[in-house]
């Protein structure tokens, strides 16, 4: 018999509302095991266990409040809280509560969400790590910058992780974390509250084992109703784009790919290199040049008043941010709406990009926790992006494979997404 804490959001939400557990034991079965792993895995910044059940024994003494009614879930630590500490992975501000939450944080809240605690995140979710270790090897790295939700997912500490990406924050902790990591179309869930990295991109997403809960979470957040099923006799078609970086990828990446690629084909997809992809060269420099400048603008409080106290690689990065022109980010801004209303284009052809989540398999403990390179163009088309597991390297450590969607189809990108999974498994 499963034990609750490796249950489905979804499954957790059906098993309370029919009285076959209550949100109580639910929750003590998560707490339960964050006690016995946490040691291990550090994926929790702040937690309060008395708190949370608290909060469990008030929704079993009341009606049913929503769609998450019972669910733990672990915030990233970059959401305000009114009732925990909120860090931003900076020392800077140890022990800061804001007294408000973040607007992501009420509507979970709203839908009955028990919330656990603040899950880790890299340092102003950049890319200096917090102290979270991956779950399948505490040697090697989860990746940044969602990292505290992506190990605790993993490691069924509970079955929904708040994260966001601006880059690669959720694609990539999840690639190296062997789940599913879902980041919306930017724009379309509220960012009030999150401590921007770059307004560009900043994009609320989050982690899961299972992808109804994907659905599950949408609905519960925006009130969007899932789509249908992909039916078996009409597969997808999909754009293979393996960007410029492609030998920057690991053998093991290529070849997770090309038997995705190839598996597809064999469940009747349509799996085609598009000429559009070339378009896509040295995107990932305009990419950066819009985040330097951003990041470096958004964070002049603590580059002017704690600089001493920012990590030496972001500091570098901030440097870069204030010596880059307002033309060259100006210029850089056109190009990429430019390419964005290219790439939508794309989707009039076909409904999936595939392409590699990351490099490889998490690299081990330590900075650099590897390269966004696979992500942070994709982020900066403001479409809707996933992770899904496809298997192995050679340590033994998960790969994933990366699709992109239609901006602003995300409940059909979803489906196809779950079509595309199921062949994978």
């Amino acid at each position: 018999m499963m034990d609750l804490n490796e249950l489905s959001a979804t499954a957790v939400v059906a098993a309370i509302t029919s009285n076959d557990c209550t949100a109580e034991e639910v929750t003590r079965a998560c707490l339960a095991r964050i006690e016995e792993r946490e040691p291990e895995i550090g994926a929790f910044e702040y937690l309060d266990p008395t708190y949370a059940i608290e909060q469990a024994r008030v929704l079993d003494a009341g009606p049913v409040r929503g769609a998450l009614h019972g669910v733990p879930i672990g915030i990233k630590d970059c959401f305000e809280t009114f009732d925990m500490p909120t860090t931003f992975g900076s020392e800077i501000y140890a022990g800061n509560n804001t007294g408000r939450d973040a607007a992501i944080i009420t509507l979970l809240r709203n839908a009955g969400a028990v919330i656990l605690g603040k899950t880790v995140t890299s340092e102003f979710i950049a890319f200096w790590p917090g102290k979270t270790r991956n779950p399948h090897n505490t040697a090697h790295t989860t990746g940044v910058s969602s990292m505290g939700s992506a190990a605790g997912v993993a490691d069924m500490m509970m079955p929904i992780g708040l994260a966001t990406q601006s880059g690669g924050s959720t694609v990539r902790p999840a690639a190296h974390c062997g789940i599913i990591g879902y980041k919306s179309s930017h724009g379309e869930m509220p960012t009030d509250g999150l401590m921007p990295m770059q307004a560009s991109t900043d994009t609320v997403g989050f982690v899961v084992r299972h992808m109804a809960d994907a659905a599950l979470m949408r609905k519960a957040l925006l009130g969007a109703e899932p789509a249908p099923p992909r039916p078996a006799d009409a597969p997808p078609r999909i754009a293979l784009i393996r960007t410029s970086h492609w030998e920057e990828a690991d053998p093991v990446t290529h070849t997770v790919i090309e038997n995705v690629s190839n598996g597809l084909r064999g469940a009747g997809a349509i799996v085609e290199e598009p000429a559009m992809a070339s378009r896509l060269d040295n995107f990932t420099d305009v990419a950066i040049t819009i985040q330097q400048f951003e990041f470096a603008h958004w964070r002049a409080y603590e580059w002017e008043h704690y600089r001493e106290r920012i990590s030496e690689p972001l500091r570098d990065f901030m440097a870069e941010g204030h010596k880059t022109s307002f033309a060259a980010y100006n210029q850089a801004q056109i190009d990429a709406a430019a390419t964005r209303a290219e790439f939508d284009a794309l989707f009039d052809t076909y409904d999936l990009v595939l392409t590699p989540s990351a490099v490889g398999e998490a690299l081990k403990l330590g900075y650099p926790t590897g390269s966004s390179n696979f992500n942070r163009m994709w982020s900066l088309l403001h479409s809707p992006g996933i992770n899904l597991p496809a298997g192995t390297g050679p340590q033994g450590l998960p790969i994933g494979v990366q699709l992109i969607g239609r901006k602003y189809h995300d409940d059909q990108f979803l489906a196809d997404a779950a079509w595309v999974l199921d062949r994978i498994e």
